[in-house]
């Protein structure tokens, strides 16, 4: 029996939803007693300074919509950030100083641009950008300094990450699509001093590469990052000096296994794996060429790194517990400690999630979790599919599932065709035909929980964000028989309108999966857009939408909501003061209750047209 819509302040869903958590961590490479610490312990998440020995957190940034990317500098001294208009993602490159102070532009000559990345050479001596705006993408190696002399500038238009810098910044390593013009990436290596190519690393059609980074050992120009040429990722040592290559293999590799860092000395790697949505850690010996398999945690991780000889810490979370800094032993991958303690206290119980596995229509094998309410089924169930395309679901703290959950609904989150770790055919299946194979993944997950007495027929709902936010809409036009109702979050629903409007780091990505632009593919583009199958929706929707949003921008939205207004479709629309989606504990608890009280009111109507019949 469906449960009442529970609103209070103390909600069990409530507090999880304010659980406090780290998103991840960063040490100054040549000052280790300071790092740079994301979270939302103070209800938004921000950046803050951590004094490694003492324990304390800083707060350093204040941004109203919080920020969720930086780095600190070699030396300890500053954060890096890209500071933006309430979370566009469009800004400029800031550094602030560690003991607080006054933000400083970084490149105050330039205009507004776009931007994944910044890095500082392990020594300090450079910074490494990536700034993309109408010209394309633009790789910059500078004097860390505001306004600091460029020493290296690379240009292009083809989709690139980067650059990754040497010891002391001489090679700058990027990853771009120029050879594939698909998601896949190749690595080129560049002399900083003379800006000359001096390398290439790319496996040929039908494969790509993952670049992690340098050693960290000065004159050291040995390169790490995982290649999926064999199908799945499997992690390398490459030096672009000599072309020499090692590719590290082992029995006990499942899945895609990539690179979270070097030990100090260089002489270890640790190594992560995702095998059917599966978290595992190595440990690779280089001298030895040997690969050691740790004892690690149940759920996911997120990054780590080498903290002296015998400790690993790492960012790790799960159903039951928020992301997390817990440190390991590094021989057994035995969990020591959490390392910063953000005073969580007693959380509400969760139901754990399971892995499931079903067939879609062609007989190829989808992974997904499911969780499920106390009681016996069929439940109103909630199908959830992830972001992207180019990730993977996993077990991880979802405080959104856990609200469905506690209302009685069970939660049942596929990854589709196009998502990752589950093989290189798997993930580019649906290039330049966005939309139909994960589609078809969903409609057959549908079917599995209805055969299994899982979900109710007439009581299942679909959601998700961004990607999964698109997914929903699309489903919910080529597939309209399915659904009760769907939620979508900062969504796709025309992608040429979003190509026009998007930042430049997203317009690249773009064209990489369609293998071209809306105007060289444009049947592409319309067959993959939800409002391309306005005029079959019949299920009611609810988009919550970023008016900040540079990804998935405000114009394509506001057309296709008006489009299903035209047609005298029911949507209702919440639009909210940030960008792609919220960083604030508070205004992820108010998308929540606009979900449940759109999903329990359905419901409510289903149970009232049953009482009728």
């Amino acid at each position: 029996m469906r449960k009442e819509l529970n609103l209070r302040d103390d909600a069990a869903w409530k507090r999880r939803y304010r659980a406090p958590a780290i998103a991840w961590s960063r040490r100054a490479t040549q000052n280790p007693a300071r790092a740079v610490v994301c979270s939302n312990k103070d209800g938004v998440y921000q950046l803050y300074g951590w004094d490694v020995a003492g324990g304390g957190l800083t707060q350093l940034t204040h941004q109203p919509a919080g920020v969720v990317n930086g780095v600190i500098s070699a030396d300890g001294e500053f954060v890096y950030y890209l500071q933006d208009d309430s979370g566009s993602e469009i800004g400029h490159f800031v550094r602030l100083p560690f003991g607080g102070g006054a933000a400083e532009d970084m490149t105050p000559e330039l205009p507004d641009y776009a931007s994944m990345h910044i890095s500082e050479s392990h020594s300090g001596n450079v910074l490494g950008l990536m700034l993309v705006n109408d010209g394309g993408f633009q790789a910059l190696v500078m004097d860390p300094l505001p306004g600091g002399a460029v020493h290296f500038r690379h240009q292009t238009d083809a989709f690139s990450l980067g650059p990754l810098l040497s010891h002391s910044g001489e090679i700058a390593v990027i990853a771009t699509n120029e050879k594939s013009g698909s998601t896949d990436l190749a690595l080129f290596a560049y002399d900083v001093a003379s800006g000359e190519q001096i390398a290439e690393l790319w496996d040929g059609a039908g494969s790509g590469i993952s670049p992690a980074g340098f050693s960290p050992l000065a004159g050291d120009m040995r390169f790490v990052g995982s290649s999926d040429a064999r199908g799945f990722k499997r992690p390398f040592i490459w030096n672009p000096l000599t072309g020499e290559r090692v590719d590290i293999q082992s029995e006990h590799f499942a899945g895609d296994v990539t690179v979270w860092d070097w030990s100090d000395d260089g002489r270890r790697i640790l190594l992560h794996q995702v095998a059917e949505a599966l978290h595992g850690l190595y440990v690779y010996d280089v001298a030895a060429d040997c690969v050691h398999k740790l004892d690690a945690p149940p759920g996911s991780g997120s990054g780590g790194s080498f903290v002296g000889g015998d400790r690993l810490q790492v960012h790790w979370n799960d159903s039951s517990k928020p992301s997390r800094l817990i440190e390991l032993d590094a021989t057994s991958g035995r969990q020591l400690r959490d390392v910063i303690d953000l005073g969580t206290g007693d959380l509400p119980d969760s139901i754990a999630w399971r892995t499931v596995s079903y067939s879609s229509a062609d007989g190829t094998p989808i992974q997904a979790w499911l969780a499920v309410p106390p009681g016996a089924g069929p439940f109103p169930t909630i199908v959830h599919t992830h972001g992207g395309p180019t990730a993977v679901q996993t077990n991880t703290w979802s405080p959104q599932s856990q609200a469905w959950l506690d209302h009685g609904f069970a939660f049942f989150s596929l990854n589709y065709r196009g998502s990752t770790t589950f093989g290189h055919d798997f993930q580019h299946a649906i290039d330049g035909n966005l939309g139909d194979l994960e589609v078809e993944d969903i409609e057959a997950g549908v079917c599995w929980l209805i055969e299994q007495g899982i979900a109710r027929r007439d009581a299942v709902f679909k959601t998700g964000g961004s990607y999964g936010g698109y997914l929903t809409l699309q489903a919910l036009g080529k597939k309209p028989q399915w659904w009760a109702g769907g939620m979508a979050l900062v969504a796709i629903a025309d992608w040429r309108l979003m190509y026009e409007d998007q930042a430049g780091t997203l317009r690249g990505y773009q064209r990489s999966l369609f293998g071209g632009t809306p105007d060289e593919k444009p049947e592409a583009h319309r067959k993959a857009s939800p409002i391309s199958y306005a005029e079959n929706l019949r299920a009611d929707i609810l988009v919550i939408q970023g008016t900040n949003d540079s990804r998935c921008p405000a114009r394509q939205m506001q057309v296709y909501v008006q489009k299903l207004k035209d047609l005298n479709k029911s949507i209702e629309v919440h639009w909210f003061n940030a960008g792609h989606g919220s960083r604030e504990m508070q205004q992820q608890i108010e998308h929540q209750e606009l979900m449940l009280r759109f999903a329990c009111s359905r419901l409510g109507q289903l149970s009232a047209e049953a009482e009728v019949d």
